[in-house]
């Protein structure tokens, strides 16, 4: 078995919308890819067939259709904290932080990818994952990690950080559809996302990621550290 590498975001589709072949090829090259989740995503509930359902029945939906991604995407364990979608900054700091160290050392990763700091989109869930799944890190408690991964976003970019690993999904492309097809509930918005699912985007091609920290080192330069080799 390889390296364990975790993946840390803040609802069910994060995964797949962001990393879904990074994590396909990690497993198929044997690594161990496990994913928290800080909720269930109850609050999804405009975005597709389950308008009518209750927050606790969409969670329970939510929960299922990430089973069948992550079934997909080679993931070998999901675990969600369920804290409330939509208002993860208002979860008490110290019980998350303490959530995430635990599932960290739980399984021992080597590598930890998240949100960057402004949360990709500047949603609030997805920037309350990033700063705890950070703090975990930098936390001297967690001493298996090596590398800390921010998915790369606009806010990266202008502030001068190059991809340290990018994936192109086109020849992936079928896998990822068909992970994002596991989240049904979800259809709605992935399809504004990604337009018709039968059809490569060309222009959600990439999977980019940046080093944000590395041990031993004070601080990633903002140019290429690292190759897709250093990763595994």
């Amino acid at each position: 078995m390889g390296e364990p590498i975790g993946f840390l975001y803040a609802h069910p589709d994060d995964e797949t919308f962001l990393s879904a072949c990074l994590i396909r090829q990690l497993a198929d090259e044997g690594h161990a890819p496990v994913l928290l989740l800080a909720t269930k995503g109850e609050a999804g509930q405009k975005n597709g067939y389950a308008a009518q359902a209750t927050k606790e029945e969409l969670a329970a939906i939510r929960v299922k259709e990430m089973e069948k991604a992550a079934a997909v995407l080679g993931i070998t364990e999901v675990e969600h904290l369920g804290f409330p979608d939509g208002k993860l900054d208002t979860v008490d700091e110290t019980l998350f932080l303490e959530a995430v160290i635990r599932f960290i050392n739980k399984h021992r990763l080597k590598i930890v990818v998240t949100f960057p700091e402004d949360g990709g989109n500047f949603h609030p869930d997805h920037m309350a994952i990033s700063r705890f799944a950070t703090a975990a890190v930098l936390s001297g408690r967690c001493p298996s990690v090596q590398k800390l991964y921010y998915i790369r976003s606009k806010t990266l970019t202008e502030q001068g950080y190059e991809p340290t690993l990018v994936i192109d999904t086109e020849q992936a492309w079928s896998v990822k559809a068909e992970a994002l097809r596991a989240h049904t509930s979800q259809l709605l918005a992935i399809e504004r996302y990604f337009g018709n699912l039968d059809v490569f985007p060309e222009n959600r091609r990439y999977e980019s990621f940046v080093l944000h920290w590395e041990r031993g080192q004070r601080w990633p330069s903002k140019t290429e550290t690292s190759l897709f080799d250093d990763l595994l």
